[in-house]
């Protein structure tokens, strides 16, 4: 059974470790544990791997954040998997920082990496995972703080929600989204 794993952010060294990229963090160290690596291909740095019998397709677009879904769909059709096993790993201002919820649809809540999905695939029927990035901006600086990297103290926890965010892909992949949203969603 084949997975397509996206983990949404912006290309280029100067968004490394911006809140914004949050996804492109937990992918890389998912890749880490399936001992993988990405390579630059069509719209996205792509990798694979298995876990468990499956077939683990990981995307970090290329297309910069706005862009998002020309390299979801591109990927999707091209490995032929379904929208119910596509997982997108996306940074939500919603949560507190660490705070993970998986979701097997949804609004977009402004994201404009979500909303760009939705378009190309005509719908929020797909399954997310937000990754809590806080909401420690001013009014209108949204922006400015997501495009922001993560503070030095953020940075001293981050590994621990990135490990639970792999806990739960894996999960999804294994048991599917109802349980995994269950053992999981808090």
């Amino acid at each position: 059974m084949k997975f397509l794993i996206v983990g949404l952010g912006n290309i280029g060294s100067e968004y490394e470790l911006t809140r914004h990229n949050a996804g492109f963090l937990v992918l890389d160290q998912l890749a880490e544990k399936l001992n993988t690596k990405f390579e630059s291909d069509r719209l996205a740095s792509y990798a694979e791997g298995k876990y468990k019998g499956r077939h683990l397709h990981l995307i970090k677009p290329s297309t910069y954040m706005n862009l998002s879904g020309r390299a979801v769909l591109y990927w999707m059709n091209t490995l032929k998997i379904p929208k119910e096993r596509v997982l997108v790993v996306v940074d939500d201002i919603a949560l507190p920082f660490g705070n993970l919820r998986l979701r097997a649809k949804g609004s977009s809540a402004g994201h404009n990496g979500l909303k760009n999905i939705e378009e190309q695939l005509g719908g929020n029927q797909y399954p997310r995972l937000r990754f809590g990035i806080g909401d420690d901006f001013s009014k209108g600086r949204q922006a400015d703080y997501v495009l922001s990297n993560f503070s030095k103290k953020e940075l001293e926890q981050i590994m621990d929600p990135i490990l639970r965010s792999i806990d739960i892909i894996f999960a999804f992949t294994t048991i599917g989204i109802n349980q995994t949203m269950t053992q999981f969603n808090q």
